[in-house]
């Protein structure tokens, strides 16, 4: 990589960041597209947030990815939101265009582009269940109901997490009917028999927990899941969906869908198709090895 006084600069703030997978992914694609630019990880405490953002136009920055904790803490400092970023109140994608920040949030698009192609799943006229009540459930959530699902459920530990956030949207998507649920077995077993889709929005399985509460018994064969978590090898929810019959995918292409959509944004054009995923299946492989070295 040829870095010059010419070179674009790109990153991702966040705290932690350094296991962000981003720079792997968004240098990939840089260099095979020819574009002269770099992106690099920006480590920014929540009380550093204001400077860093302020930074990007005294540095002219082409751009960042923001990440937790700072979704919802930076929309303050934006001058322009898109109108998918307003909805779902987060950011993760920042465009510096001649010194306007522009907020967007492309976790919405790369979750459907995701299971499009990782499970070839449509939501129009589905009904899904989110598991958790987080920033990411928030982002799913309108991705799923701008795509036309009929019925949204939000299972979570704490209940009225879950009934405040689907209080929020009632009135934005009257199309769909949303409920919210605990994550208990009993209350999951009375939905799972009507559910074409259930998604893991919390970080459970991130260090190999499994979810003990799903009653698989009940869920109908043409359901497939989705973990927003993901792995070199395979999650344990992924893994417990194949083992009783169901399709299911891992979080990888939803990260893959976001950063597509963020070069996109930066660069004014695709990155090439497949490369982002095969670079990181690359990457987590390579990493796997020299674990069990």
């Amino acid at each position: 990589m040829n870095i010059t006084s010419e070179t674009r600069v790109l990153g991702i703030f966040g705290d932690p960041v350094r296991h962000s997978l981003s720079p792997v992914m968004q240098n990939a694609a840089l260099q095979r597209a020819g574009i002269d630019a770099v992106y690099l990880p920006f480590r920014v405490r929540s009380e550093e947030l204001a400077g860093a953002v302020q930074s990007l136009r005294a540095l002219n920055l082409w751009g960042v990815n923001v990440t937790i904790p700072h979704k919802e803490q930076v929309l303050p400092y934006l001058d322009a939101l898109d109108p998918l970023a307003a909805r779902i109140g987060a950011v993760n994608t920042i465009v510096n265009r001649d010194g306007l920040l522009n907020g967007f949030n492309t976790d919405a698009p790369g979750l459907l582009a995701s299971l499009a192609e990782d499970l070839a799943f449509l939501p129009v006229g589905r009904r899904v269940l989110l598991l958790g009540a987080g920033g990411a459930t928030r982002a799913a959530l309108v991705a799923l109901a701008e795509a036309g699902a009929v019925w949204i459920g939000v299972a979570n530990r704490t209940r009225v997490r879950g009934e405040q956030l689907v209080e929020n949207f009632r009135g934005i998507f009257p199309g769909t009917e949303f409920a919210a649920l605990g994550l208990s077995t009993a209350e999951l077993a009375g939905v799972f028999p009507a559910v074409d889709l259930v998604i893991n929005s919390t970080s459970l399985g991130l260090h190999g927990e499994g979810f003990d509460v799903l009653p698989w018994h009940r869920l109908a064969p043409r359901a497939v899941v989705l973990d927003m978590v993901y792995s070199a090898d395979t999650t344990p929810l992924v893994a417990m969906a194949r083992e009783h019959g169901h399709r299911a995918a891992d979080g990888l292409g939803m990260l893959v869908g976001q950063g597509e959509e963020a070069f996109a944004l930066w660069t004014g054009r695709r990155p090439e198709p497949g490369l982002m995923k095969m670079v990181l299946r690359d990457w987590l492989g390579s990493v796997t090895q020299l674990d069990r070295k």
